[in-house]
C-alpha cells in the first residue's frame, strides 16, 4: 500500500502537505501511510481513492490495475 500512495501523489506533483490541504488528512498521517506504519481507516481509504480517482484496491496493492470497476 505505501508504494502506492506515494506513487500517487508524486505522479499528480504533490507534497504532503500540498495533499493534506486537497484532502484535510493530516500530514503526520500521509507520512505513516506512506511509510507503512499505519494503516488508513475506511472512510480515509475511501477519500483517497475518490481524490486520485482509483480503486481502494490499487491502494492496497490488491491489484495493479488502478481502473475503478463499477457493479453491472
Amino acid at each position: 500500500m505505501k508504494t502506492n500512495l506515494k506513487l500517487l501523489r508524486k505522479s499528480m506533483g504533490y507534497t504532503q502537505i500540498a495533499l493534506q490541504m486537497k484532502t484535510g488528512i493530516e500530514q503526520s498521517l500521509l507520512s505513516k501511510f506512506e511509510n507503512g506504519e499505519r494503516i488508513p481507516p475506511t472512510e480515509t481509504l475511501i477519500r483517497l481513492a475518490d481524490f486520485y480517482n482509483v480503486s481502494i484496491d490499487y491502494i492496497l496493492c490488491r491489484t495493479d490495475d488502478p481502473t475503478i470497476k463499477k457493479a453491472k
